[in-house]
């Protein structure tokens, strides 16, 4: 993780270093640390789809079935019909149970 790390300091108030540097942790599995970069992120883009969905996502990882729903529902309201963000609330309803 050393390269995004340096992006990190560098540009450690840019929303897309920001998300790339959750993606990275979310890929080592660091569930946690990777919902802590996107949320700040989202601070900085609070209307940003990309970075809803991705938030959406880490929380359904952690099995914050609500969290996720709420912001993959924002993130839906943003960019209505986006097939990947569609499909991420469809997973967390069926979680959910909502049929």
């Amino acid at each position: 993780m050393e390269d995004p790390d340096k992006a990190h300091v560098f540009e450690a108030n840019d929303a897309f270093t920001l998300r790339s540097y959750g993606d990275v942790k979310r890929m080592l599995k660091d569930y946690q640390g990777a919902l802590e970069d996107p949320d700040k992120g989202n601070v900085f883009e609070a209307n940003d789809a990309f970075t809803l969905r991705s938030c959406g996502n880490v929380k359904r990882m952690l099995k914050d079935f609500q969290g996720a729903l709420e912001d993959l529902d924002k993130a839906d309201v943003l960019e209505p019909n986006d097939a990947f963000i569609l499909r991420s609330r469809a997973t967390v309803k069926k979680m959910l149970k909502d049929y």
